[in-house]
């Protein structure tokens, strides 16, 4: 593709600083910065950093807690043609040395908190040469704010970008093994972004807000873009735990408008009485996406917050953009017909969805396969990975790994991830399918269904519950009798345990990985090699 076709995606912030330069473009606690001085900090930074000898292609690992810097280490990265590494800050040490090694890394922006994850990523990742503390360097390192001091008011030009050339490497969670880098590109993030203000957050502007409750490095980070984009400031939390209280509060205080998040935080938002104390009536579009939300948390957040619910369905390898269901598909009424319960939505604009078999050939309407798509908001590939990059997109479709299903207008039913469903006397069980009816239970407030090996069955189901506070304990026996007339038998949990929480990742999904581990370890289960 010719150069004049795609634009470096760091020109988004430049034509918004241009636009609106003494509006504030973040906010975190008392301070703010205007969008003036963030472009001018960028430009100070990628100065620094091509003084130091990065040059276009360059990886840039971060390890950081979202604040000013991190926001800014994106568009330097972004204008200078190199790619932007930021990883999860909750990761061990260990952890972000595989990430360091793995994506070839030559420069390390970090907190000073995180020292024993500089020093881990020194010792394994042989490409690393220079480390910039946000906060106090030690002997060899570099301070962040004295490499920007330094070149402040000088400016910096973009980097000339081909469609291809990445810019984000976007770690999988590594649900199954090691986690891989995706390859986010400049031409592909110039849809991913226009189309998220169409359909995600359309009409966004300048007088627009967004707050950023998930960490930076992931969804949070995407949706960041779009706001930039658009003029609109982002709000940073005050410290990275979720104080309800304190997010309710500033919504108040900004009048926020948009945010991008998970169902279970989505859950704790509105499940909290601080919802009720403060005036939210300025909120538009809620996001939510990166796991299912069942029926019984997403009445509740329309019942509180009316018609601004947004979901979309997608992956970091299509950057979310595979299909949406916005406001007006939402209804906290089961009888209405624009409910769409249980459906993640509409194609996205320009992407194609298809359910497809084994033999990569389409199913017919209603039948379950595997969800894949194509279109322009498909990564590049994994980094130095061939065979998983082979496997993700073979047959010309970018394979989820998810099963589902297409209604008669088009629309997405997920049943649940491939390696998700078991096989129980001879038929499939979807878990999700299980969990949304024991959800319905007032005594159930969180549930893990998954698949253990059984001698007699191969697999029987087990159910993992956090009963509701508040309300009477729920035992086996009730729930098997709200099962009655409402889930085939076959697809019944065979045993059920009570615990305080379940595990989650990082980024506020229940992590039945853990789960299954955990049953292990407690010899609930036996793991069958």
């Amino acid at each position: 593709m010719n150069a004049a076709q795609v634009m470096n995606l760091a020109r988004l912030l430049r034509q918004t600083a241009q636009l609106f330069p003494d509006r504030p473009g973040l906010v975190q606690g008392d301070q703010q910065w205007t969008w003036a001085q963030i472009d001018m900090r960028v430009d100070a930074l990628v100065n620094a950093l091509r003084a130091m000898g990065l040059r276009k292609g360059d990886r840039i690992l971060v390890q950081s807690r979202n604040n000013l810097q991190m926001f800014e280490s994106c568009w330097a990265a972004f204008r200078m043609g190199c790619v932007w590494v930021p990883t999860n800050f909750r990761l061990t040490p260990p952890e972000v040395a595989y990430l360091g090694r793995s994506s070839g890394s030559v420069a390390m922006i970090a907190e000073s908190d995180f020292f024993a994850h500089v020093d881990a990523v020194r010792a394994e990742a042989s490409a690393l040469e220079h480390v910039i503390v946000i906060g106090a360097p030690r002997a060899g390192e570099h301070s962040y704010e004295a490499l920007v001091a330094e070149q402040l008011e000088k400016p910096a030009a973009d980097e000339v970008v081909a469609y291809d050339d990445p810019l984000w490497f976007f770690y999988t969670s590594g649900t199954t093994g090691r986690p891989k880098a995706g390859i986010l590109t400049h031409g592909q993030m110039a849809f991913v972004v226009t189309n998220h203000l169409a359909d995600l957050i359309p009409g966004t502007d300048e007088n627009d807000c967004s707050i950023a409750v998930a960490p930076l490095s992931h969804g949070a980070g995407i949706h960041a873009l779009l706001n930039v984009a658009r003029g609109a400031p982002t709000v940073l939390m005050p410290s990275e735990r979720l104080d309800p209280a304190v997010f309710w509060q500033l919504v108040e205080k900004h009048r926020v408008t948009n945010l991008f998040t998970v169902p279970t935080i989505v859950k704790m938002l509105v499940e909290d009485p601080a919802v009720d104390r403060y005036d939210h009536s300025s909120l538009r579009y809620m996001i939510y996406a990166g796991a299912p939300m069942y029926r019984t948390d997403q009445k509740l957040a329309l019942q509180k917050l009316g018609k601004v619910m947004v979901q979309y369905f997608g992956l970091g390898e299509v950057t979310g953009n595979i299909t949406v269901l916005p406001p007006s598909m939402h209804s906290a009424d089961d009888d209405d017909p624009n409910a769409n319960i249980g459906s993640c939505g509409r194609p996205r604009t320009g992407m194609e969805v298809a359910i497809l078999d084994e033999n990569l050939q389409p199913l017919k309407t209603g039948e379950v396969g595997e969800i894949c798509c194509r279109g322009p908001a498909v990564f590049a590939g994994y980094h130095d990975n061939p065979e998983a990059t082979e496997k993700a997109l073979r047959g010309g479709w970018f394979h989820t790994g998810d099963l589902g299903r297409l209604d008669e207008r088009g629309l997405l039913y997920i049943t649940g991830r491939e390696s998700d469903m078991y096989i129980s006397g001879g038929s499939n069980v979807y878990p999700r399918e299980v969990e949304e009816v024991l959800l319905m239970h007032p005594g159930v407030a969180e549930i893990a269904v998954l698949g253990v090996p059984d001698p007699k069955w191969g697999e029987i189901g087990v159910a993992v519950i956090v009963r509701r506070p508040g309300v009477p304990a729920v035992d086996d026996g009730e729930l098997l009798e709200h099962l009655e007339g409402r889930c085939a038998r076959y697809r019944w949990p065979r045993r059920f345990f009570f615990w305080d929480a379940l595990p989650k990742s990082g980024y506020g999904k229940i992590a039945k990985k853990d789960v299954k581990r955990l049953l292990a370890e407690r010899g609930e289960i036996t793991l069958i090699e």
